[in-house]
């Protein structure tokens, strides 16, 4: 059973291409897309448009690093230090290679650091191969949407 993905991505050529990988890895009925980091923690928050929203954290939070208005680093900062969603799942998926990106994505707290494939097969293949193992595989915290049977 796939549980919510929150995918947090600016440009939307690049949240086209998630969501057809998460499509093909059958993850995209699950997909919550949201366009930068404010937009991010109002729904991880339930604030402003989100203020109503299901409860329950998302099984994992795919993030792009440069976003305007709040980017990745400031995001994951920002969830880890939140008591109540600090245990989510977050993979950084960007296109920076940078070194001091992936240390101080590291350094705050990050799962994993996957560098986005030029390659669109390649892309395909790298979300659906993240999704499938956060939304399904990987047991969730406490708190998230949903559960394996028998873990509630």
């Amino acid at each position: 059973m796939s549980k919510p993905i929150l995918l947090v991505e600016d440009n939307p050529h690049d949240q086209e291409l998630a969501l057809i990988a998460l499509e093909r890895a059958n993850l995209a009925t699950e997909t919550v897309v949201v366009n930068d980091g404010v937009e991010a923690l109002d729904y991880l928050l339930y604030r402003g448009a989100y203020a109503s929203r299901l409860p329950g954290n998302p099984a994992v939070i795919l993030l792009d690093l440069k976003m305007p208005r709040m980017d990745g680093i400031e995001v994951l900062q920002a969830v880890r230090a939140d008591e109540q969603i600090s245990q989510i799942p977050i993979v950084m998926l960007t296109s920076s290679n940078q070194e001091t990106d992936l240390a101080k994505s590291y350094e705050l707290g990050v799962n994993a650091f996957v560098v986005k494939p030029m390659d669109f097969q390649e892309l395909v293949k790298a979300v659906s191969d993240i999704g499938a193992f956060w939304a399904v595989l990987n047991v969730p915290p406490g708190g998230s949407l949903k559960f394996p049977s028998g873990l509630q």
